[in-house]
C-alpha cells in the first residue's frame, strides 16, 4: 500500500459518553486490526469497508457523548509506511501462530477418540463445532490481514488439514454405528 495510499488516523475519547461506550469503541478498533500510534489514536487503511466501520464507529461515540476525529492522511516516507505494514503484518502473524497453537488440540483429540475406538456421531457433531469456531476465527483474521502477512497461509492450510482429519473421522464413526448391511446371497 504504498505511493500516496490513503490511511485513516483515527482518535477516540470516550470521557463523557457512556460506561459501555470505552469497551465498545476498543472492540471495534480490535476488530478491524487498529494500529495503535499510542493512547486512542490508532491507525488503519483507508479502504471502502474500513472507512464505513470507522464512520459508523465515530458517529456513535459522538452521539454517545465522547469524540472523535477520523482523518485520511499519506505517508511522505514510504520507509515509515513499510515499517507500519510490517507492524500490521506482525499483528496479524502472532494471531495466525494462536490459532495453530491451539489447533493441535483438535487434532489430538480426534486422534485420541480413534484410537479409544470412540469413533460416535457425538463425537463428530463435538468437533464439527470446534472446527467451526477454528474457521470462524480465522476468518475473522483474515478480515483484518490487510497485507497479507505470511502466517495466513501456515493457518489456512491447518485449518484444512484439521477439516480432512476431521472427515476421516467421520467416516470411522459411520462404519462404527451405521455399519453396510450385509447383501443378500442368491444361489
Amino acid at each position: 500500500m504504498t505511493d500516496g495510499a490513503d490511511w485513516l488516523l483515527i482518535s477516540v475519547s470516550t470521557a463523557g459518553g457512556a460506561a459501555t461506550l470505552r469497551v465498545h469503541v476498543w472492540r471495534k478498533l480490535r476488530s478491524l486490526g487498529a494500529l495503535y500510534l499510542q493512547q486512542s489514536v490508532c491507525l488503519l487503511p483507508a479502504r471502502p469497508e474500513v472507512v464505513k466501520e470507522v464512520r459508523r464507529l465515530a458517529d456513535r461515540v459522538r452521539h454517545q457523548g465522547g469524540t472523535a476525529r477520523v482523518l485520511r492522511m499519506t505517508f511522505t516516507d514510504p520507509a515509515e509506511e513499510q515499517s507500519v505494514i510490517a507492524e500490521f503484518s506482525t499483528a496479524r502473524d502472532a494471531e495466525y501462530a494462536e490459532v495453530l497453537e491451539r489447533l493441535p488440540e483438535l487434532r489430538d483429540e480426534l486422534a485420541s477418540e480413534q484410537a479409544r475406538g470412540n469413533a460416535t456421531y457425538a463425537e463428530v457433531e463435538e468437533s464439527e463445532a470446534d472446527l467451526e469456531r477454528f474457521r470462524t476465527w480465522l476468518a475473522k483474521i483474515a478480515a483484518r490481514d490487510y497485507f497479507d502477512a505470511p502466517g495466513g497461509a501456515a493457518a489456512r492450510e491447518a485449518v484444512g488439514q484439521a477439516a480432512a482429519e476431521l472427515a476421516a473421522f467421520e467416516e470411522a464413526a459411520l462404519r462404527a454405528e451405521a455399519p453396510e448391511a450385509p447383501r443378500e446371497v442368491r444361489p
